[in-house]
């Protein structure tokens, strides 16, 4: 079994391996280490096997984005990145279950909107459909169906048109 909860100060060194696992390489790791220490993270979230030893099995981070109106706006939305699962237990759900059991935590503090950029295969499962669709574009070059976002309370992106700027630290990634 695993549980989810918010990540603890003390999960950093366990989130920082199970990153550079996921992703084979460490600048996922560094990102989150550099998000941290700025104070960034608006949630982050970890599933841990149930026992004595609480291995931590996933992660899931979000910070605050800005969207550049088309009207000469910043609107603040939330951007997910990253998101990881030890590659022993991917395909177990624990990934959905992480992202749903976030993505709900976040309504419930009524936060508008979330965007990312992910695989199209899996994100629109739980909602996400293409940014361009509400008129919102990545200022990187990115596949329109990558870019996705997803209204947290229907009709919260009505009318906020523009470009997506994630947090400098994600420059490097």
């Amino acid at each position: 079994m695993k549980s989810l909860r918010l990540e603890r100060p003390e999960d950093a060194p366990a989130v920082r391996a199970l990153l550079r696992e996921a992703f084979g390489r460490a600048d996922e790791a560094d990102l989150v280490d550099v998000l941290r220490e700025a104070g960034a993270p608006v949630l982050a979230m970890v599933a841990v096997e149930d026992g004595a030893a609480g291995q931590v099995v996933a992660h899931v981070l979000y910070t605050w984005v800005t969207v550049d109106t088309e009207s000469g706006d910043r609107v603040p939305l939330l951007g997910l990145a990253p998101l990881a699962v030890l590659p022993e237990h991917q395909g177990e759900g624990i990934g959905t279950q992480l992202v749903e059991a976030s993505l709900e935590h976040l309504r419930a503090e009524g936060h508008a909107a979330v965007v990312l950029v992910g695989h199209p295969a899996y994100y629109p499962r739980f909602g996400f459909l293409p940014a361009s669709r509400w008129g919102l574009r990545w200022e990187a070059d990115c596949p329109d169906e990558a870019f996705m976002a997803i209204e947290l309370n229907p009709g919260s992106l009505a009318g906020v048109r523009g470009v997506v700027r994630f947090r400098p630290e994600f420059a490097g990634i």
